[in-house]
């Protein structure tokens, strides 16, 4: 067990970044062609873990189960984040 002054780390393999980023980007297309709001959708997949956020169009949900919620997470903060950083 860790102390409360240790920090856990976790690395993404570089291979899985770019399959999650397509995914990702997949479920938005799939999601967005469907008439719902991509971000709230994702959002709500990513905080309660419901596949029912996400479409079965073009097989959007079963992408999804392929990759974890934490890598997702992961992949969003780090667009955002280096997009400020280039500001």
């Amino acid at each position: 067990m860790l102390a409360d002054n240790e920090t856990i780390r976790i690395i993404l393999e570089k291979d899985n970044k770019s399959e999650v980023k397509k995914i990702l980007m997949s479920v938005f297309e799939a999601l967005n062609e469907k008439g719902y709001n991509p971000i709230t959708q994702i959002v709500g997949y990513i905080l309660s873990g419901d596949p029912t956020y996400i479409t079965n169009h073009n097989n959007a949900r079963s992408l999804v189960h392929k990759i974890e919620r934490d890598e997702l997470l992961e992949e969003i903060v780090r667009y955002y984040l280096e997009g400020q950083k280039n500001k």
